[in-house]
């Protein structure tokens, strides 16, 4: 496949434009040239050295990721930036990033896929990050205990060993559920108003524990990393439905 028309297909699906104004990440080709053709394709949740020496292991032309290199711009590519920068040009590889894009999106994205997990209905956009939303929420049709609830992401998710914390403060039986992965305990409140029995995300931050008690809300933090392999995982599907071959590196953090 040509090159360009992979960039261009994968930001017309994730709706990359949209997303331009509020991402501290510069999403789409972060790192390459459009130029040229595509037939391997390498997904990870972190551009990082270990990640980008695995994709040049599988021989990979592109590789895409959740978080990518450039946050806010780069001033200078030396040290670490060069570690990581020089194996992608010395090999060829483009590096294709999709962060909030990724995160929002309805049926590809990270909250998405645990929403699939467990099987959630009545689904409908969380999150709000400017005039776009990066999560989802919805309703469990058969309600589920908090304790039973950590257990299944603990035994689905890719955790690292590390489990699943969770702050018990709301009803024991779970139904309606908001989802928003990686770093989203800033928008407890906002579950709240929406009615929700728990919030799901990654991590958490040292206050969310009293809102989370003063609200009357459960919150699972499942891992930072361990939340978002779900997007990445879809676009690898979605790249092998359109005739190239990919590799999915798993490299859990823990955090």
């Amino acid at each position: 496949m040509d090159r360009a028309a992979f960039f261009d297909r994968l930001d017309e699906e994730l709706r990359t434009d949209a997303y331009a104004d509020i991402d501290a990440s510069p999403n789409g080709l972060q790192i390459g040239q459009r130029e040229g053709t595509v037939e391997t394709v390498a997904f990870a949740v972190d551009a990082a050295e270990a990640t980008i020496e695995a994709a040049v292991d599988a021989g990979a032309d592109v590789l895409v990721t959740h978080h990518g290199l450039v946050w806010g711009g780069l001033d200078r590519v030396t040290g670490r930036e060069y570690e990581r920068i020089a194996p992608l040009i010395r090999n060829d590889i483009a590096l294709y990033v999709s962060h909030l894009p990724l995160d929002g999106h309805p049926t590809l994205g990270n909250a998405a896929g645990i929403a699939d997990l467990l099987d959630l209905s009545a689904r409908e956009p969380f999150g709000e990050v400017g005039p776009e939303t990066v999560g989802l929420l919805g309703e469990r049709d058969d309600p589920i205990p908090v304790d039973a609830l950590t257990e299944l992401l603990a035994d689905e998710l890719d955790t690292g060993g590390e489990g699943v914390q969770t702050l018990a403060f709301g009803p024991e039986e779970v139904e309606r559920v908001a989802v928003l992965t990686g770093s989203g305990v800033d928008w407890l409140d906002e579950a709240v108003e929406a009615g929700a029995d728990a919030l799901i995300t990654g991590e958490g931050k040292q206050q969310a524990y009293h809102e989370a008690r003063e609200a009357g809300i459960n919150v699972l933090l499942a891992g930072h990393y361990a939340t978002e392999t779900f997007g990445v995982r879809s676009l690898q599907a979605l790249a092998e439905d359109w005739g190239l071959e990919t590799t999915f590196v798993d490299h859990p953090t823990g955090l």
